[in-house]
């Protein structure tokens, strides 16, 4: 008799890996993005933007390592 079952890959990337490696690329990106204004004397609008975006993805990032441990 055939096996009939898939076999799972674990070299398959999972939806909240991918979740996990976007969200550090953001937060990165609008860390050295604020990094830049400030540098180039940007507007104090650009510099709220980027903080706001940096907190709200390190914050999901750490939701989602606090729950993962549950």
């Amino acid at each position: 008799m055939p096996n009939t079952t898939t076999p799972t890959e674990p070299d398959r990337l999972t939806r909240g890996e991918i979740a996990r490696t976007l969200l550090w690329t953001v937060v990165v990106a609008s860390a050295l993005t604020n990094m830049a204004a400030s540098f180039g004397g940007a507007d104090t609008w650009v510099h709220l933007v980027c903080g706001a975006v940096t907190v709200l993805c390190a914050g999901t990032l750490v939701v989602r390592n606090v729950r993962g441990r549950r």
